[in-house]
């Protein structure tokens, strides 16, 4: 009887030394929860492109023209604004930007290039950007109406003939 009230001690000692224990969680010193309350902060900080325009009008063009145009931009954020891609709608445009981070209050641009050979009449096209902000993407949009030169001008009339 001594050697089980022994035994349901020695047991009831090690239950209650084991509960004893910290919860590891609970241990947490004051560098590592400074840097746990700096990424949380972090994590609030998002840039913010600002266009001037999103939208330009090259306005009456004549085919086979290049014409260029350069949006700009700020970045009215709180982090380092990047974008990491440009894609145009069609092959007839060539998108350029800022490659490196624009920091907050700091400017940028994206310039567009629009070669309107082969192209008639009114056109619209996009450049879609990739961007490290919350929205992820800003599409910008362009227009032209394009002037073909000689149509209709020298036409010939089919089956009658000029009058004279």
């Amino acid at each position: 009887m001594i050697k089980k009230s022994i035994a349901m001690l020695a047991m009831a000692s090690l239950v209650l030394a084991s509960c004893k224990k910290e919860n590891a969680a609970l241990r947490i010193d004051d560098a590592t929860a400074k840097k746990a309350e700096l990424a949380h902060a972090e994590s609030g900080k998002l840039p913010v492109a600002k266009f001037e325009t999103m939208d330009h009008d090259f306005g009456t063009i004549n085919a086979g023209e290049k014409v260029n145009y350069t949006y700009k931009f700020k970045n009215e954020g709180t982090a380092p604004l990047l974008i990491s891609d440009a894609k145009a709608s069609c092959g007839c445009t060539v998108p350029s930007y800022t490659k490196e981070p624009v920091q907050p209050g700091a400017t940028g641009e994206v310039q567009v290039i629009f070669d309107s050979t082969g192209k008639s009449g009114d056109v619209q096209k996009t450049v879609t950007l990739t961007l490290n902000t919350e929205k992820g993407t800003e599409t910008l949009n362009f227009k032209a109406k394009i002037e073909t030169k000689g149509i209709g001008t020298n036409a010939m009339t089919i089956g009658g003939g000029a009058a004279h």
